[in-house]
């Protein structure tokens, strides 16, 4: 797996606080967006975000290339709707040498990793005979697995990528996507460290929403700063 940022907004945590403070201000963003301080910046930041006023933090946005994933991974990130995406198409690419994504349970022994690489070898080589044949590789590639590699390009704003990583960060998280959220929860926090200080799965910032498909393991609890101080752990289970 290789996550990388290809790019973002610049000054996004600026550039969010100007949008939200240009409702208030008789001057315009451009002129906020150099004027503020930090600290303006900062408390404007924590107002819109323990207040639940979010739509300011869809002005900025992050631009992710994710190789050497599955289209198993794939197939439930396109799932996050509020996002642009260009994934490698397996209908104008043709595959002469496979990757196949192997799963670490299956990894670890090593008898069930080469049945199921035996499997995907046979797959593989039956789509292989059909472009052969002369079959289009839009016709061939439906005997492809899950398990093959493929590319992906994608931009979410910060709104989006905040229920993202508190979704796929989860433990309960299928494990190649909560690998992909976490390497992208890496790469931004240092970009705009404010917003992303407590990002993740929703069971740093209090109790799990799953209910009875909860993990069952401790929640933790964080803090901004300037805000009251609490236990960083409890003994609680979700």
């Amino acid at each position: 797996m290789d996550v990388r940022l290809l790019n973002s907004t610049p000054q996004p945590e600026r550039a969010i606080a100007a949008a939200a403070r240009v409702c208030y201000a008789p001057v315009g963003a451009a002129e906020l967006m150099e004027t503020m301080s930090d600290e303006e910046v900062r408390k404007i930041l924590r107002i819109i975000m323990t207040s639940g006023h979010l739509s300011a933090l869809e002005h900025a946005s992050f631009t992710f290339a994710i190789d050497g994933v599955s289209r198993a991974m794939t197939h439930q990130l396109v799932r996050h709707r509020i996002a642009s995406y260009n994934q490698q198409s397996q209908r104008y690419v043709s595959y002469d040498e496979p990757t196949f994504i192997v799963p670490p349970v299956i990894e670890a022994d090593e008898q069930v990793r080469e049945r199921f690489l035996t499997a995907c070898q046979e797959a593989f080589g039956s789509y292989r005979s059909l472009l052969d044949a002369g079959i289009p590789a839009e016709d061939a590639r439906y005997l492809l697995p899950n398990a093959m590699e493929t590319k992906i390009v994608v931009t979410m704003n910060i709104r989006e990528l905040l229920h993202f990583f508190s979704l796929r960060s989860c433990r309960r998280a299928q494990w190649e996507i909560r690998a992909v959220s976490d390497r992208m929860l890496e790469l931004v926090a240092p970009v705009a460290p404010y917003i992303f200080m407590d990002a993740g799965a929703a069971c740093l910032r209090g109790p799990c929403p799953e209910g009875k498909m909860s993990c069952g393991e401790p929640f933790e609890r964080r803090t901004r700063p300037g805000e009251a101080s609490a236990d960083a752990t409890t003994d609680e289970t979700q």
